[in-house]
């Protein structure tokens, strides 16, 4: 089957994109493509990932009964890139779902992703 689209970029709603998406270069090497007040993308892969502010934001509680988007990445140690995440601002929910096959975080603004080895 032919397909109809073909993904670019997978955009965060967010309160300061530029300030997410250095916390997000720092977690995948990716370059910073594009930033001004509004938005901001690294990569210059097929896929980028992006920030777009939106005023009042708020990021999404957890655990919640509400679907979210959330992000996974696949790290050689867990246990150091645990300590590297918390140093950059990231938090580890006291709620780990997954018995130990993934860690679940928040960045700054509160957007999940999760860690699992690989």
């Amino acid at each position: 089957m032919a397909a109809l689209a073909e993904p670019t970029a997978f955009i965060i709603d967010c309160a300061a994109p530029k300030a997410l998406a250095e916390f997000y270069q720092k977690v995948t090497g990716w370059e910073i493509t594009h930033s001004d007040e509004d938005y901001a993308y690294l990569g210059e892969g097929p896929i980028q990932l992006a920030f777009q502010r939106v005023d009042g934001y708020r990021g999404p509680g957890w655990p919640d009964a509400a679907k979210h988007a959330h992000i996974d990445f696949k790290v050689a140690d867990v246990e150091t890139a645990t300590k590297e995440l918390l140093a950059l601002g990231a938090t580890r929910p006291e709620f780990q779902p997954g018995e130990g096959q993934w860690t679940v975080f928040a960045d700054p603004e509160g957007h999940l992703f999760c860690l699992s080895a690989g």
